[in-house]
């Protein structure tokens, strides 16, 4: 069985403008650009892949506003985006969000899904640049709770779907806010994001639901956090 992986992440009440959530939604595929070359050229969806290719998307500042000016990307006061790139049906990369809601019940989100097989995957699916796409989403929307994961594994280890903040990812961000990460088992690394939260990343490898090391890492590391209270629903 291989492993399917996404970024998210997540937080909830926070007013924000069109033009706030525009301006951090540029910043985001600016950096994802720097990231991979295919993540430079962005389209809206379409009935056909040939149509969708064809309704390219600008992600400047002003193209979000636009955006978020239509009826069908409001939901309450929020705005939601949907958009993907790749070289083929079965290669695409999706980033979708919500983001500006005030409303304690809706969840803001920002989620990244790569590809997961052929070249772009081989080039992304890397500890080191899906670390770096997870500091990219954090700096861009300053998320109460983040995550890298196999969806496979969430799905084993979550009883509640995957509800954010109740499971340990490949890689797992804790805001300042959620609390303090306490000392956690080698070889798993703890480092800062600025001055905003902290990255838990479990291995160099690419974690798989697969290897046995993986999965007891990721419990060792669950157990710790859960005891300190880091392990909770959004």
């Amino acid at each position: 069985m291989s492993d399917n992986y996404y970024v998210g992440a997540y937080w909830m009440a926070r007013h924000e403008s069109d033009a706030s959530c525009a301006r951090r939604a540029e910043t985001l595929f600016e950096n994802l650009g720097r990231l991979e070359p295919t993540w430079r050229q962005w389209h809206e969806t379409g009935r056909t892949f040939k149509k969708a290719q064809a309704r390219r998307f600008e992600t400047h500042q002003a193209s979000f506003l636009e955006l978020f000016a239509r009826k069908k990307s409001r939901i309450g006061d929020g705005f939601q985006y949907w958009l993907w790139t790749g070289p083929n049906p079965d290669e695409t990369t999706a980033v979708n969000g919500f983001c500006g809601s005030a409303d304690a019940v809706l969840t803001s989100v920002c989620v990244v899904d790569p590809p997961s097989h052929g070249e772009v995957a081989e080039r992304v699916l890397t500890a080191p640049v899906m670390r770096e796409v997870l500091r990219a989403v954090v700096r861009s929307w300053e998320p109460a709770w983040g995550v890298v994961a196999s969806q496979q594994y969430r799905d084993e280890v979550s009883p509640s779907s995957g509800d954010a903040g109740t499971f340990v990812g490949w890689m797992t961000y804790f805001s300042r806010q959620w609390g303090d990460v306490p000392s956690l088992p080698a070889p798993v690394r703890v480092e800062p994001v600025d001055d905003l939260g902290t990255l838990v990343i479990l291995t160099e490898e690419r974690f798989t639901v697969t290897n046995p090391e993986h999965v007891r890492l990721a419990t060792e590391a669950h157990q710790v956090l859960d005891a300190a209270g880091l392990l909770r629903a959004l």
